[in-house]
């Protein structure tokens, strides 16, 4: 027993630190692209900077700030990520209810032709192909239709219905509700947690996916946020700014660049911790039958 004991403690321990040095290679470059953010152009230059500002200073900030095309595209990326999130979730709700139903006929067939494209596409090539023929290069609809719906978050989503009573939409079909009825009255109601799990999915999902318009727009005024960032990051170069002309060539490109990641991160971190109690609970109650 106090063998066991002891090989306890000391399994614990290495769970322990494997966690803490996984949370610290986690948090450690955040909080040095914050502090290089937050340091003086001499500190930044000089490389003295690690986790922690040095020579305090908001300049970077100012400078992003007033850059407008930045400041368009975050708009347009929040928009772009509401509007996303509202139309992949009533197509997941429409695809996922149906195939709850024991008597849908072809239900097995539609469910394996979904799954079918969780593990083949046709590729990058037939999806630009694709998306040119049906005239929605530089539309947004190229940025919300060929990924509206996810099969996995479907999945979870069917399994989580299939885990309510089914006495309940009995009784509201012996009431007179048709199934439209029964979807909106009694199903999403029951159904929040799950819902705001895959709402969160979805979300951060378009947020941070910029690949989609580095393919199919052109056109700078439907950049979203993240494919700003990738120009940025990615070319070294300073911000463009519109409305004040060009930046001044006394801020570091590491700062601008860093500055731009905070700025681009930062509201889908206030909305995350406001979800995230959702997470266990819609994904483990669509867990429990399959």
């Amino acid at each position: 027993m106090h063998r066991n004991s002891v090989s306890n403690k000391i399994f614990d321990s290495i769970i322990y630190l494997s966690v803490i040095l996984l949370i610290v290679a986690c948090v450690v470059p955040f909080l040095n692209i914050i502090a290089l953010s937050l340091s003086s152009n001499s500190a930044v230059i000089s490389q003295q900077v690690t986790v922690f500002p040095v020579e305090w200073t908001i300049d970077t900030y100012q400078t992003v700030l007033r850059d407008s095309a930045m400041l368009y595209s975050l708009g347009y990326s929040i928009v772009l990520t509401v509007v996303y999130t509202i139309l992949a979730m009533i197509v997941t709700i429409l695809a996922a209810y149906p195939l709850t139903k024991q008597n849908l006929k072809g239900r097995s067939f539609f469910l394996l032709i979904m799954m079918v494209t969780m593990y083949f596409s046709g590729g990058i090539i037939p999806d630009y192909i694709l998306v040119k023929d049906l005239n929605l290069l530089n539309t947004t609809s190229s940025l919300l239709l060929p990924g509206l719906m996810s099969v996995y978050n479907m999945i979870i989503l069917k399994s989580f219905f299939q885990s309510l009573p089914e006495s309940l939409a009995e009784a509201a079909a012996i009431d007179g509700c048709n199934e439209l009825r029964i979807l909106i009255r009694i199903i999403l109601p029951l159904s929040l947690p799950a819902i705001a799990t895959l709402s969160l999915f979805y979300a951060v999902s378009r947020w941070n996916t910029f690949m989609d318009a580095l393919f199919y727009i052109t056109s700078p005024r439907l950049y979203p946020i993240q494919l700003k960032l990738y120009q940025i990051i990615s070319n070294s170069q300073q911000l463009d700014i519109q409305a004040e002309g060009a930046i001044g060539s006394s801020i570091p490109p590491e700062s601008l660049k860093a500055a731009s990641v905070v700025f681009a991160t930062v509201p889908i971190l206030v909305v995350y911790p406001w979800l995230q109690k959702y997470f266990v609970s819609g994904v483990m109650l669509g867990a429990v039958k399959g």
